[in-house]
Protein backbone atom coordinates (compact mmCIF):
# COMPACT_ATOMS: atom_id res chain seq x y z
CA UNK A 1 0.00 0.00 0.00
CA UNK A 2 2.56 2.17 0.77
CA UNK A 3 4.14 1.79 -2.62
CA UNK A 4 1.20 3.06 -4.44
CA UNK A 5 0.74 6.00 -1.76
CA UNK A 6 4.46 7.34 -2.35
CA UNK A 7 3.30 7.49 -5.81
CA UNK A 8 0.50 9.97 -5.71
CA UNK A 9 1.88 12.08 -3.01
CA UNK A 10 1.61 15.71 -3.61
CA UNK A 11 0.29 15.02 -7.63
CA UNK A 12 -2.79 17.09 -9.43
CA UNK A 13 -6.02 14.89 -8.60
CA UNK A 14 -6.66 13.75 -12.41
CA UNK A 15 -2.76 12.55 -12.76
CA UNK A 16 -3.20 10.51 -9.63
CA UNK A 17 -6.16 9.04 -11.16
CA UNK A 18 -4.50 7.66 -14.53
CA UNK A 19 -1.48 7.00 -12.19
CA UNK A 20 -3.47 4.41 -9.90
CA UNK A 21 -5.59 3.28 -12.74
CA UNK A 22 -2.43 1.89 -14.78
CA UNK A 23 -0.63 0.91 -11.98
CA UNK A 24 -0.46 -2.53 -11.57
CA UNK A 25 -0.84 -2.85 -8.15
CA UNK A 26 -3.95 -4.67 -6.09
CA UNK A 27 -3.43 -1.80 -3.55
CA UNK A 28 -4.03 0.84 -6.52
CA UNK A 29 -7.80 -0.38 -6.74
CA UNK A 30 -8.40 0.40 -3.23
CA UNK A 31 -6.24 4.15 -3.28
CA UNK A 32 -8.05 4.67 -6.32
CA UNK A 33 -11.25 4.44 -4.53
CA UNK A 34 -10.32 6.24 -1.62
CA UNK A 35 -9.21 9.28 -4.23
CA UNK A 36 -12.68 9.18 -5.79
CA UNK A 37 -14.42 9.55 -2.12
CA UNK A 38 -12.07 12.86 -0.98
CA UNK A 39 -12.88 14.31 -4.32
CA UNK A 40 -16.73 13.88 -3.93
CA UNK A 41 -16.43 14.90 -0.19
CA UNK A 42 -14.58 18.16 -1.40
CA UNK A 43 -17.74 18.92 -3.80
CA UNK A 44 -20.12 18.04 -1.17
CA UNK A 45 -18.44 20.97 1.34
CA UNK A 46 -17.35 23.67 -1.59
CA UNK A 47 -21.01 23.48 -3.60
CA UNK A 48 -20.83 25.61 -6.82
CA UNK A 49 -17.02 25.22 -7.23
CA UNK A 50 -16.13 23.04 -10.24
CA UNK A 51 -12.80 20.53 -9.27
CA UNK A 52 -11.26 21.36 -12.54
CA UNK A 53 -11.23 24.91 -12.27
CA UNK A 54 -10.14 24.52 -8.50
CA UNK A 55 -7.01 22.47 -9.23
CA UNK A 56 -7.01 20.21 -6.59
CA UNK A 57 -4.02 18.01 -5.48
CA UNK A 58 -3.46 15.63 -3.30
CA UNK A 59 -2.08 17.00 0.16
CA UNK A 60 -1.23 14.83 2.52
CA UNK A 61 -1.68 10.79 2.28
CA UNK A 62 -0.66 8.47 5.42
CA UNK A 63 -0.49 4.76 5.73
CA UNK A 64 -0.50 3.16 9.53
CA UNK A 65 -1.00 -0.20 10.29
CA UNK A 66 -4.25 -1.89 10.88
CA UNK A 67 -5.21 -4.87 12.67
CA UNK A 68 -4.06 -8.33 12.66
CA UNK A 69 -5.80 -11.59 11.86
CA UNK A 70 -3.72 -14.37 13.05
CA UNK A 71 -4.27 -18.00 11.15
CA UNK A 72 -2.98 -21.01 11.75
CA UNK A 73 -1.94 -23.09 8.48
CA UNK A 74 -1.11 -27.16 9.00
CA UNK A 75 2.05 -28.12 8.41
CA UNK A 76 4.01 -31.42 8.60
CA UNK A 77 4.62 -33.51 11.17
CA UNK A 78 1.37 -32.57 13.62
CA UNK A 79 2.86 -28.70 13.61
CA UNK A 80 0.68 -25.25 12.41
CA UNK A 81 2.93 -22.11 11.10
CA UNK A 82 1.22 -19.11 12.09
CA UNK A 83 0.25 -16.42 9.11
CA UNK A 84 -0.73 -12.92 10.28
CA UNK A 85 -3.18 -11.18 7.63
CA UNK A 86 -2.52 -8.10 7.33
CA UNK A 87 -4.42 -4.43 7.06
CA UNK A 88 -3.74 -1.11 7.29
CA UNK A 89 -5.46 2.45 7.49
CA UNK A 90 -5.12 4.95 4.68
CA UNK A 91 -5.78 8.90 5.49
CA UNK A 92 -6.05 10.66 2.32
CA UNK A 93 -6.48 15.01 2.27
CA UNK A 94 -7.21 16.23 -0.74
CA UNK A 95 -7.24 20.40 -1.29
CA UNK A 96 -7.20 23.05 -3.57
CA UNK A 97 -3.70 25.67 -5.11
CA UNK A 98 -5.38 29.07 -4.89
CA UNK A 99 -3.03 32.29 -5.66
CA UNK A 100 -3.16 34.46 -2.19
CA UNK A 101 -3.05 38.30 -3.83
Amino acid sequence: MRLVVDLIRGMNVEKALYTLKFTNKEAAIRVEKLLLSAIKNWEAKNEGKRVEDSNLFVKEVSVGGGRQLKRLRPAPQGRGYRIRKRSNHVTLIVDSKTEIN
